[in-house]
């Protein structure tokens, strides 16, 4: 009985915690700053794209680890202004290189918050150079008060959401995908 009692403690006391934290909503759900990237991600309703492919490029275990990571979250709606087939041909295990240098060019080693950002582009006098854990660099500037990134194409995304804290980083939400060189 007093196993019981503390099983049931521990779990309210968790979900009281839990609903004390200052969350950002991301695709209808909750983000919780105790959570990891991962844990968080696949209850957005807006990247259910990018968990899939986090999944086929094999890529759970590594956003799950402590970082920290700051990943530049495209949603379902930025996948979708690819070509059409491209996701899908992406997520076949032949291509699994391919996708994985496309989403860990999605991602920059540190915590890097929206302030640390604009710190970065005051700094380098307008534009901030991010080098992204595929190897690759994305710039950063501002748009009036919108963060804009451009990719080694020249593409450019907006960060829609800033400041989504994880147990593990920050997660930016953009409005499209960006590429490597």
């Amino acid at each position: 009985m007093k196993k019981i009692f503390f099983i049931l403690c521990t779990i309210l006391g968790t979900q009281f915690a839990m609903s004390q934290e200052k969350t950002v909503e991301v695709g209808g759900a909750p983000m919780y700053p105790s959570k990891n990237i991962v844990e968080n991600a696949v209850n957005s309703k807006e990247h259910t794209t990018l968990v899939a492919a986090v999944k086929a490029a094999g890529l759970v275990e590594t956003l799950q680890s402590a970082g920290p990571f700051t990943v530049f979250a495209p949603t379902n709606a930025a996948f979708g202004k690819l070509p059409a087939g491209t996701v899908e041909t992406l997520v076949k295990p032949e291509n699994k290189t391919t996708l994985t240098k496309i989403l860990t060019y999605h991602v920059v080693a540190g915590k890097y918050d929206a302030a640390a950002i604009a710190q970065l582009i005051k700094e380098g006098k307008g534009t901030a150079v991010l080098k992204t854990v595929a190897g690759g660099s994305l710039k950063a500037s501002m748009k009036g008060k919108k963060l804009i990134l451009t990719d080694e194409k020249g593409s450019t995304a907006e960060v829609t959401i800033s400041n989504v804290y994880q147990s593990n980083g920050v997660i930016h939400v953009i409005d499209s995908v960006v590429l490597p060189g």
